[in-house]
């Protein structure tokens, strides 16, 4: 495959602040000469695959990612701004801290000016030899959970099953559903013909799906699916909400959910990692100690976080070879 004309698609897993990791790993595969045909994601790798299935270039993705103002984009309500006993009545009665209605105006307007507002301005619609199955057809998948349904989401994919249009719905807004962390936000409420879903951080069950993309009618890929994952490595303490929502102490029960949350997310994506086929094609950030949900992280620590997503690319890049992992993985 020549280097200024290889395709990919490209799988990024959940991790808050750690996203710019992301953004370094993507960076050294474009400079390889990778241009991205799919893009799925959760939490924050739905953030940055938005913006990478719109077309946005490799300088403008950086400055868009390392300049996220985390704490402005935990947006209060009036309970919430009740001094102490604010956020934990926030959670207990309105089930999470954060509106959510700043992180979705910052999203629509950086998608608009690359001219995608919903999921019909990324649908495929020229590729003769792409997966059969028709939801598949579009430039990004986002995951949530419905904790109505107890059911993973995979948006665009899955509008159909509440009679919605794909076509339709915004991109901003799906992605605000996969970011919802329980507790860290209020969860998303999608209203449909049937009724209304409470949807949350896709994590809670799925939280690096590289096997999205994946081909479900025997016929091997056409170019590869390289997936990049932030999860801290096992064993070690969870990450912790607290970092990033004040008063949380208060709530009955938060630390034991917190840490519950947190460790079967991480348990399940460190077993996930374990498998051969998986790993194969994953670039493991290390993610130096910095917890997620640490939203006052300065400058200096967004640029280490950069270079470390650089070398995990270069690492898998190393010794890549599609046609070892087709031989391998794929007969």
């Amino acid at each position: 495959m020549e280097a200024a004309n290889r395709r990919a698609d490209l799988v990024l897993s959940g991790g808050g602040v750690l996203a710019i990791g992301h953004v370094g790993a993507v960076s050294v595969l474009a400079e390889r000469g990778y241009r991205f045909e799919r893009v799925a994601g959760t939490s924050a790798g739905s953030i940055v695959g938005s913006l990478i299935a719109a077309g946005v270039s490799g300088a403008r993705l950086r400055e868009a990612v390392s300049g996220i103002d985390y704490p402005r984009l935990l947006d209060r309500g009036l309970l919430d701004r009740v001094p102490l006993i604010g956020p934990p009545l926030s959670i207990l009665l309105e089930d999470g801290y954060a509106e959510g209605r700043r992180f979705v105006e910052w999203l629509t307007g950086e998608l608009e000016q690359l001219g995608v507002r919903t999921f019909g301005d990324l649908r495929i619609d020229d590729d003769a030899g792409a997966d059969p199955r028709p939801e598949h057809r579009y430039r990004l998948v986002v995951m949530a959970a419905d904790v109505t349904r107890g059911e993973l989401l995979r948006l665009p994919w899955d509008y159909e099953r509440y009679g919605l249009d794909p076509d339709e719905q915004p991109v901003a807004e799906a992605v605000r559903a996969s970011i919802s962390v329980p507790y860290l936000y209020e969860p998303y409420r999608l209203r449909h013909p049937g009724g209304e879903s409470l949807l949350v951080d896709g994590g809670v069950i799925s939280n690096y799906p590289i096997d999205a993309f994946d081909r479900t009618d025997g016929r091997r890929p056409r170019w590869p699916t390289f997936g990049v994952t932030l999860i801290p490595p096992l064993p070690g303490e969870a990450p912790k909400l607290v970092p990033a929502i004040r008063g949380l102490r208060l709530v009955p029960g938060f630390r034991f959910g917190e840490s519950l949350v947190s460790t079967a997310v991480l348990g399940r994506d460190q077993a996930y990692l374990a498998q051969p086929w998986v790993r194969a094609r994953s670039m493991e950030v290390d993610p130096l100690g910095v917890n997620p949900f640490d939203f006052w992280v300065d400058r200096e620590t967004i640029d280490r976080l950069y270079r470390s997503g650089r070398r995990a690319a270069r690492d898998l890049l190393e010794g890549w070879s599609f046609e070892e992992y087709l031989d391998t993985f794929r007969r």
